[in-house]
């Protein structure tokens, strides 16, 4: 296998169907994908149970032996312990893989590089058509323009030519990287228990300031975000804000808080 696809995922039920419908269409061969539950949820279980022979690819399901709240980075770290290949990729519960999105990761895979992408905001009223479906078959870009969705520009599909040069950051939503570059950094910081900055900024800034360089793999690896309600809000926003600022004041590039717990600040 050449790359684990880690799905961190929450009481979804109708999203994961199409997601791994999607995993199931893909032009490459060769990845596993790790469900990283953030609950502890029978409905879950059994679906997994239930269909995993149905896909071509193997499935390990993860999640929380006690649901204590939002312990996203947690369950991704213990995605990442289970992991059994070098490269991991990342993709939140309600986004849907381009067919060509594992490809482009196995292709665009090196060490020593941050690889990111970006999401197309599907509509309402798409969204909806696709949960419905249960597929994004036959979901082309002229489509996207006819439809309620928005950030349209990153669901074109363009490899070999580049239509963007500036690096935005890397999001949750979208990325990979070397497992065991995020050995060395101690994985996700789980001192993070509301949504927001600690799937993202703060990951990155610890990796960057590892030595790692950034590639954009927007155009190449594309998802498509399912619609649904803002699930965070600006008063904890502010708050993750803040605890990333002092972690950078500290420098804990490698945190104290990850796939092992360091009472002393040194690794």
């Amino acid at each position: 296998m050449n790359v684990s696809v880690i799905i961190a995922y929450y009481k979804a039920i109708d999203n994961l169907r199409v997601i791994l419908s999607a995993l199931n269409q893909q032009s490459s061969d060769g990845f596993e994908v790790i469900i990283a539950e953030d609950d502890n949820n029978e409905e879950t279980i059994r679906f997994i149970e239930e269909n995993k022979n149905s896909y071509r690819f193997p499935i390990i399901h993860i999640n929380q032996e006690i649901d204590r709240g939002f312990r996203k980075n947690m369950m991704l770290n213990k995605a990442i312990l289970k992991s059994n290949t070098e490269m991991l990729v990342f993709i939140d519960g309600d986004c849907i893989p381009h067919r060509h999105f594992i490809k482009e990761y196995i292709s665009n895979s090196e060490a020593g590089l941050i690889l990111w992408g970006r999401r197309v905001m599907l509509g309402q009223r798409t969204s909806l058509d696709v949960l419905r479906s249960h597929s994004v078959q036959g979901f082309k870009f002229v489509s996207q323009l006819l439809s309620d969705s928005k950030s349209l520009k990153n669901g074109i599909y363009s490899p070999h030519v580049r239509l963007s040069i500036k690096h935005r950051g890397i999001w949750g939503c979208n990325w990979g990287v070397r497992k065991q570059h995020l050995l060395d950094v101690n994985g996700y910081d789980e001192d993070y228990t509301t949504p927001t900055v600690g799937e993202d900024e703060d990951i990155e800034w610890r990796l960057l300031d590892s030595g790692l360089k950034p590639k954009s793999m927007k155009n190449k690896a594309i998802v498509y975000h399912l619609d649904h309600p803002r699930s965070y809000s600006e008063e904890g926003w502010a708050v993750n804000l803040e605890m990333l600022r002092v972690k950078q004041e500290a420098n804990h590039i490698v945190c104290l808080n990850g796939l092992e717990k360091i009472s002393n600040g040194d690794p």
